[in-house]
């Protein structure tokens, strides 16, 4: 019709495509943390409602992504998409690098099509990410070794800053090509980017255990980057006191749920708190915190501590006086003023005495006769 008469009925607006949105999921594999916690959620059942969460950020649109990540105890790894193997990523190469087409070896996929499933009414993404992640947990699991299970904590700060490298790495492939080279016109169309971004990031960190001290500064150094990158990072904690993810979503915008008390409500919470992203949690009432732990952990023993000194140069934190006064970062002296010294202790003021009179206690005024009452 608008080809006949020539007008547009239609405004083209309400016809844009939806902007695309990007999730990352960090779950955290600590064995030790899963034990504790199997008779109240299996990691089996733990895992269904992550699909399930996953798939539901899926259908939202087309265009959606998902990323998932596992923080062990000693290191993260890509639960998907994963990473080619080593055995199909170095097979038979000449020394130039190239690979030899005339080799023998079978070429191997990540997935093939009984890893798909074989019901009709599950669809084929879902099932490729089901089936991806699935056996990485399973090959990670295989791989641990009781050596693995000594720490009890979970090497967060790597999975943080792999999280945030996969979304760098996506937004560029998102950003539009640079035609013209006039540097005004350049600027102009970065604004417009800041305004209008090509893609929405969100992390989610579902963690069982608690924030381990020796990975303040790398975790704070990706909380940072999230929050200046405008990356939310939601968090869900299941068991444990993840200090510093609470920093984290309070920092970077996002959402802390603490279901400790109730972990097998794990997909209740994360379909109505954690399902939405940026833009409709604007239109939304999202969950909030009514207290945020906001504790530190010292540069010295690594503990966790509400008062310390912090070195007016490099903003370390040290739990106790360093010997000498000297910052063990920068080396700075450290001006403690009057630190340790007793307090003064100042002599209360004595108050004037009241004298009775007639039963009746009233202030010394300094006369020689009393009030004069009148008579009846």
């Amino acid at each position: 019709m608008n080809h006949i008469d020539a007008s547009a009925h239609y405004d083209e607006t309400a016809f844009k495509t939806q902007v695309p949105s990007l999730l990352v999921v960090i779950v955290d594999l600590n064995p030790r943390a899963w034990a504790v916690l199997n008779s109240e959620l299996p990691i089996s059942q733990a895992l269904a409602n992550i699909l399930v969460y996953i798939n539901a950020h899926l259908a939202f649109g087309n265009e959606n992504q998902v990323a998932v990540l596992a923080a062990h105890t000693n290191r993260a790894i890509w639960l998907y998409p994963r990473p080619p193997s080593d055995t199909s990523s170095q097979r038979s190469r000449d020394r130039d690098g190239d690979v030899d087409m005339n080799s023998d070896e079978p070429i191997r996929h990540s997935t093939n099509t009984a890893d798909l499933g074989t019901s009709a009414n599950k669809y084929p993404l879902f099932a490729q990410i089901e089936s991806t992640i699935v056996a990485s947990i399973r090959d990670l699991l295989a791989e641990t070794t009781p050596a693995d299970i000594e720490p009890t904590t979970t090497l967060m700060a790597g999975a943080l800053s792999m999280a945030l490298a996969y979304i760098n790495k996506t937004s560029l492939a998102y950003e539009p090509a640079k035609a013209s080279s006039d540097p005004n016109e350049q600027a102009t169309a970065a604004v417009a980017q800041q305004k209008a971004p090509n893609l929405h990031s969100r992390m989610l960190a579902v963690s069982v255990s608690d924030s381990d001290p020796a990975q303040y500064i790398p975790t704070m150094n990706a909380i940072f980057a999230a929050s200046h990158s405008r990356i939310p990072l939601d968090t869900l904690s299941l068991a444990g006191k993840p200090t510093f993810l609470e920093q984290a979503a309070y920092i970077t915008g996002g959402t802390f749920l603490s279901v400790s008390s109730n972990p097998r409500g794990l997909l209740t919470h994360l379909m109505f708190g954690l399902l939405a992203d940026s833009d409709a949690r604007e239109a939304l009432v999202a969950p909030t915190q009514d207290t945020v732990d906001f504790r530190v952990a010292c540069f010295c023993h690594r503990n966790v501590v509400d008062t310390g000194f912090v070195c007016s140069i490099c903003l370390s934190i040290f739990c106790e006086v360093p010997e000498n006064a000297e910052c063990l970062t920068c080396g700075n002296k450290l001006t403690l003023g009057n630190y340790g010294a007793k307090p003064a202790v100042v002599p209360r003021k004595k108050k004037k005495k009241k004298k009775l009179l007639n039963g009746a206690g009233r202030e010394e005024t300094g006369s020689a006769t009393g009030t004069p009452i009148p008579a009846t």
